[in-house]
This record gives structure tokens, C-alpha cells and sequence, in this order.
């Protein structure tokens, strides 16, 4: 059976905290903790930003997709093909055709 602390085990461990750490630095904690969870929330709110923002620019294609779209572009048939292999044609050709 799961164990839900009713009123007085709430009292009970709140007057432990009291002991433990004091009247004064328990809002402290509180507002520490509080102050990292939102510096959290933000940073990944960043994160998920910048991802998105990434996606966006790439068209909704990932970087395989991209490449794909690359060696087709310069005439290589990418069916079959290893994607570092695929990768150094596709530089190699694209270089080529930028000298031209």
C-alpha cells in the first residue's frame, strides 16, 4: 500500500525541518530552490528554441535527408551507400563544380 502523509505526519516533519535548519534558512531554501527551478526552465527553453530554430533553417529535414538531397543535386545516386562515403563524393563533386 502507498504511504500518503496525512495532516499530522505534514506537521510532524515540519517541525523536524524547523529543528533541522532553522525558521531563517528555510525560506532561503525555498527561494534558492525556487530560483533554480526557473533558471532550469529557462535553459531548456533556450535549448528547445535553438533546436528549433535549427530545423527550421534545414527545412524540416534531417542531416541525412540534406545530404541525400545534396548527392542527388551532383548527380550521385545515394541508394546503398555509406554516409561518410557518400559524404566525401558529395564535398569532393561540390568543390569540383565551385573550381568550374
Amino acid at each position: 500500500m502507498a504511504f500518503s502523509p496525512g495532516p499530522l505526519e505534514i506537521v510532524i516533519l515540519l517541525g523536524i525541518f524547523f529543528i533541522l535548519f532553522g525558521a531563517e534558512r528555510l525560506p532561503k531554501m525555498a527561494n534558492a530552490l525556487g530560483r533554480s527551478k526557473g533558471e532550469f526552465h529557462k535553459g531548456l527553453n533556450e535549448a528547445t528554441t535553438a533546436a528549433t530554430i535549427t530545423d527550421l533553417e534545414a527545412g524540416g529535414k534531417t542531416p541525412d535527408q540534406v545530404l541525400m538531397d545534396r548527392a542527388k543535386a551532383v548527380g550521385i545516386d545515394p541508394a546503398g551507400m555509406e554516409v561518410a562515403e557518400l559524404e566525401k563524393k558529395v564535398a569532393a563533386l561540390e568543390a569540383l563544380n565551385d573550381e568550374e
